[in-house]
C-alpha cells in the first residue's frame, strides 16, 4: 500500500523507516528492503516521519543527511528521544569523516555513503536489526530475572502480544479471577505469573497446579489439604494449595480437565471464599486470587455438559486469549534472542547470535508446540553450538525438511522433481533478494549452472 507521501507498507520480518527527500532513493531502498522481507515505511518529509514514529514502533531508521525542513542529525536527535532503542543509519551523498563522527556520537549505528550497493544496505540493516533484537532481549532477560517470580514478563512486540500486555496491566491491579485461553505451549503460566507480579498480592505466594495430573480424590487432597487422621497415612495436618496461596495467587492449569465432582467443590470454595480440609469441620477463610488456564473450548464444554456453567462464569470474570506463535511471527526473532540469553547463562556459554539462514528457518517454521517448542529448539541449539553463531547445523534437521515439504502443486498432488526444483530455486532467489552469487552458494551449485536453471524455468 502506497500513500501520497510515498509511504509503502508490506508484511515482514522487521520494521524499517526510510526518510529521504529523493524519491528515487526511497524507491530503491524500499525495493531492496522489501525483497529482504522487511516491512518498510518511506517518507520524503522528515517531520511527518517523526509523527509516525510517535505512533508506531520501528527497528531501524535510515535517514538522508541533507534534507529540507530537518537534516539527518536533527532527525537522529528527535528520533532517539521518541524511541531510544531505535537503531539509526545515516545515508548521504556528502560523505565526510566529520559527519560520520558526529552521527556516531549522537548515537547512529552506521554511516553509509552514496552510491551504495543493495548488498551493503541489506547487510547494515540486518546487523542493526540484530543488535536491536539482542539489546531488547537482554533487557527483557534482566527484567525477568529481577522479578520475584521467574518469567513474570509478557514478551513480544507483535500487535497481539501488545494487546495481551495491555490487558495484563489493566487487570493485574484488581483481584478478579482470570481465565487464560490458548493452545498448549503459548505461555499461559507465564501470563499468569505476569498478572501476579503486577498485582497488589505480588509479595504473596504463587502456587501452580495442573488439573490434568491427578484423579478427583488426590486432587481434593492436594487443593484442599487434610486433617490429621482423615485417612490411613494422614499422620499430620496438611494445608492444601488453596490455603498455601493465601495472600497470593493460585494458578489452575488445564482447568478443563478437572472432574465434575471436583468442579462442584471448587465452585463452593470460590463462592464462599473458604475451604474445608478433608476430614475437617472448621472452614479456613481464603484470601486468594484464582487464575485458571485451558487449551479447551470451555464454552462448548459447558454446552455439552462436561463443564459446569456456574464455575465457568465464576472463573471467567476476565478472559485473556494467547495467540499461537505462528500468528505472531514478528516475535519469533525477539523470543529466540531472549531464550539465547537464558541458555547462554545456564550453560555458561557465549553464543553471540543466530545466523541469517538459521533465523530464516525459525521464522518460516509453523511451531505446532508454540513458544515452548521454540525454547526447546534454542536450548538444543545452544548446547550443540561450537561457534559464535547458531547455524542451520545446530537446529533440528526436520526444520529444513518441513520448509522443503511446504512446496506443493495447486492440485494438492505431489510435485515432480522438476517442479520441486523450480519452486525451491525460486524460493532461494526470493530470500536472497535475487543475488545470484548468494543463491548459488546456498544451492551448492556454480553461478553458470544457476543461470541455466533460471533460463530453463523462466525465473528471469
Amino acid at each position: 500500500m502506497t500513500t501520497s507521501d510515498g509511504v509503502y507498507e508490506t508484511t515482514s520480518k522487521g520494521r524499517v523507516l526510510v526518510v529521504d527527500d529523493e524519491l528515487t532513493t526511497l524507491k530503491n531502498l524500499r525495493r531492496i528492503l522489501e525483497k529482504d522481507g522487511y516491512q518498510v515505511s518511506t517518507y520524503s518529509n522528515p517531520v511527518r516521519a517523526l509523527e509516525l514514529l510517535k505512533r508506531e514502533a520501528f527497528d531501524v531508521l535510515l535517514s538522508d543527511l541533507r534534507m529540507p525542513h530537518l537534516d539527518g542529525l536533527e532527525l537522529l536527535d528527535q528520533a532517539k528521544l521518541i524511541a531510544p532503542g531505535l537503531e539509526v543509519i545515516i545515508i548521504t551523498g556528502y560523505a565526510s569523516l566529520d559527519g560520520a563522527v558526529e552521527a556516531t556520537k549522537k548515537g547512529a549505528y552506521h554511516f553509509l555513503a552514496k552510491p551504495f550497493t543493495p548488498e551493503q544496505v541489506r547487510q547494515v540493516v540486518e546487523e542493526a536489526r540484530r543488535l536491536k533484537l539482542t539489546r531488547e532481549a537482554a533487557q527483557n532477560l534482566e527484567l525477568a530475572e529481577g522479578r520475584s517470580e521467574e518469567g513474570a514478563l509478557v514478551i513480544g512486540r507483535s500487535p497481539q502480544m501488545r494487546r495481551v500486555a495491555e490487558v495484563v496491566s489493566q487487570i493485574a491491579p484488581t483481584d478478579c479471577n482470570v481465565l487464560i485461553m490458548g493452545e498448549s505451549g503459548t505461555g499461559k503460566e507465564l501470563a499468569a505469573r505476569a498478572i501476579h507480579a503486577q498485582s497488589a498480592c505480588a509479595s504473596g505466594p504463587f502456587m501452580a497446579f495442573n488439573c490434568a495430573a491427578l484423579n478427583a480424590e488426590l486432587m481434593e487432597n492436594e487443593l484442599f489439604g487434610h486433617e490429621k487422621g482423615a485417612f490411613t497415612g494422614a499422620g499430620e495436618t496438611k494445608a492444601g494449595l488453596l490455603e498455601a496461596a493465601q495472600g497470593g495467587t493460585i494458578f489452575l492449569d488445564e482447568i478443563g480437565e478437572m472432574p465434575l465432582t471436583m468442579q462442584v467443590k471448587l465452585l463452593r470454595a470460590l463462592q464462599e471464599r473458604e475451604v474445608l480440609r478433608v476430614g475437617g469441620t472448621e472452614p479456613v477463610r481464603l484470601e486468594v486470587r484464582v487464575v485458571a488456564a485451558t487449551a479447551r473450548d470451555l464454552k462448548a464444554e459447558v454446552n455439552q455438559g462436561t463443564f459446569r456453567q456456574d464455575l465457568y462464569y465464576r472463573l471467567n470474570v476476565v478472559s485473556l486469549l494467547l495467540p499461537r506463535l505462528a500468528e505472531r511471527g514478528n516475535d519469533i526473532q525477539l523470543l529466540a534472542y531472549y531464550f539465547l540469553g537464558i541458555f547462554n547463562r545456564r550453560m555458561d556459554k557465549q553464543v553471540r547470535g543466530i545466523a541469517p539462514r538459521a533465523m530464516e528457518l525459525l521464522t518460516s517454521y509453523a511451531f505446532p508446540g508454540n513458544v515452548r517448542e521454540l525454547a526447546n529448539i534454542l536450548e538444543r541449539a545452544v548446547a550443540l553450538c561450537r561457534q559464535e553463531m547458531i547455524t542451520e547445523r545446530d537446529l533440528p534437521p526436520d526444520l529444513a525438511a518441513v520448509e522443503l515439504a511446504s512446496f506443493s502443486r495447486p492440485d494438492n498432488q505431489a510435485p515432480t522433481l522438476e517442479e520441486l526444483e523450480r519452486q525451491y530455486i525460486e524460493h532461494i532467489l526470493e530470500i536472497t533478494g535475487g543475488v545470484r552469487t548468494k543463491a548459488a552458494e546456498i544451492l551448492g551449485i556454480d553461478r553458470v549452472s544457476l543461470w541455466r536453471k533460471i533460463k530453463k524455468y523462466g525465473l528471469e
